[in-house]
């Protein structure tokens, strides 16, 4: 998700660039992108939240956050950025901007984090950290979507439950994670801004690629302390902390780069099969979280323990999904919001 996010700010920069250079009035795209981020906050909430095996709708036990309602939020955070603010020189707009909004974004972070949890506690509470924090999961992101949203309308089985016998609920696409969700798209967006300013120059961009990927890395070293669990700020998935965030901005780099490389400038490779998915993200994603526990894209498994039946499942299910994908793009059906 990390990585898509990242490419949500490239394309944004990439695709409003292209319509503000056609004529189009800065109004009707924000009227469009607020659209679209409309649609995706109700997908998320009202569709792919509820299903059959949840029973008839209750506002009272609906979960408000989710996946799409994050990437909703970040598409319009970034949107209304690059459409209300965007500069016509894009270069003095790269050297300022992206240092001065990740220094922001990063304290406000910290600040937020760290005030509203007593010891700044990150875990996950139950008995990680030998049970000194047993209600305490998710530290200050927990406690402020339960104070914001309600314990009934966030997760309530998080991946730390099982392992950590948690009570408390969490959700991975709260509050405070959204804001580091808007950071990892603005630095996505860096990408797109990269490649609009030094075109036709691919050595140019490729340099500042590696430059940011050099940069986050060398953040995420220190927070860390190169480090696995340890540091100032731990790398954690579920919370997007501030150095998952830089960690995975930088992997983001590094791979966009090399894909720029091998599609745009040696011409090895045209993106096949996994551009067809991509044409039609939206109904792959909400068709998988619909259909994915259904036969043919899941199985009962006669060996859950090992990972060799979950590959083999994975890649069955991708495998369709990217065969259906293939299967409308020769229909020239593409489903766009």
């Amino acid at each position: 998700m990390p990585w898509f996010v990242f490419i949500i700010g490239t394309s944004v920069a990439l695709s409003f660039n292209s319509m503000l250079r056609r004529g189009i009035h800065r109004l009707q795209l924000l009227r469009k992108l607020t659209w679209r981020t409309i649609i995706l906050l109700l997908i998320g909430a009202f569709y792919i939240n509820y299903g059959p095996a949840d029973g008839s709708f209750s506002w009272e036990r609906v979960r408000i956050p989710g996946v799409l309602q994050r990437l909703g939020f970040t598409y319009f955070v970034i949107a209304v950025m690059e459409t209300c603010c965007a500069k016509k020189e894009l270069k003095q707009y790269m050297v300022r901007n992206p240092l001065r909004c990740y220094i922001v974004y990063g304290c406000l972070w910290d600040i937020v984090v760290f005030s509203c949890s007593v010891f700044g506690y990150l875990g996950a509470g139950g008995i990680g950290d030998d049970g000194k924090f047993p209600n305490c999961t998710g530290g200050a992101a927990g406690y402020i979507d339960k104070w914001l949203l309600g314990a009934n309308h966030i997760y309530g089985y998080p991946t730390c439950k099982e392992l950590y016998h948690t009570t408390e609920p969490f959700d991975p696409e709260g509050v405070l994670g959204t804001i580091n969700s808007v950071l990892m798209a603005f630095i996505g967006l860096q990408a797109g801004k990269i490649v609009l300013a030094y075109r036709p120059s691919n050595l140019s961009i490729l340099k500042r690629f590696l430059i940011w990927a050099v940069l986050l890395g060398f953040i995420s070293a220190v927070l860390t302390k190169c480090g696995r669990e340890e540091g100032f700020i731990p790398v954690n998935k579920n919370l997007w902390s501030l150095s998952f965030i830089t960690t995975t901005g930088c992997f983001s780099f590094i791979l966009l780069g090399l894909m720029y490389y091998i599609i745009d400038i040696k011409e090895w490779w045209g993106g096949e099969p996994f551009i067809f998915p991509g044409m039609n993200s939206i109904f792959v994603y909400v068709g998988h979280s619909v259909l994915g526990w259904y036969f043919p894209f899941s199985w009962q498994m006669k060996h859950e323990n090992t990972h060799a039946e979950r590959l083999l499942q994975d890649l069955v299910g991708t495998a369709i999904w990217v065969l259906i994908a293939y299967m409308l793009y020769r229909k020239k059906f593409f489903l766009k919001i």
